[in-house]
């Protein structure tokens, strides 16, 4: 069992930043994968950036360049830095945690992005 909790979320005005961590607890040994994934308001969710054991990352191309997701394996905390924010971040972004050797996946309960213009 894995449980992922997310946090820093908030408001935050177009062009500005805030950082995201995905706290991992319990068989954090078992994780191959975590990703970032963001739902906004009658969308589907979306995957926004994972990040392997080894430290491989995935960003999709919409985010590229403005951001960066990374892990403290000491803390087994996945951080999702988003700069140059734009509205259309605006979504609940949660986190996903994939295991060695089963299809399970384990979600967090999100946390609530909302940038103004």
């Amino acid at each position: 069992q894995v449980q992922l909790v997310e946090s820093g979320g908030g408001l935050a005005q177009a062009g500005g930043s805030l950082r995201l961590s995905c706290a991992a607890s319990g068989n954090t040994r078992s994780i191959r994968t975590i990703g970032w994934y963001r739902q906004a308001p009658r969308k589907q969710r979306d995957l926004v950036a994972t990040i392997t054991g080894r430290a491989s990352t995935n960003v999709a191309d919409s985010v590229k360049g403005r951001f960066t997701i990374s892990r403290d394996n000491a803390n087994n905390t996945v951080y999702l830095q988003m700069n140059s924010l734009k509205p259309d971040a605006t979504a609940v972004y949660y986190c996903k945690a994939e295991v060695f050797g089963s299809w399970r996946e384990y979600w967090g309960q999100g946390t609530q992005v909302t940038v103004s213009s």
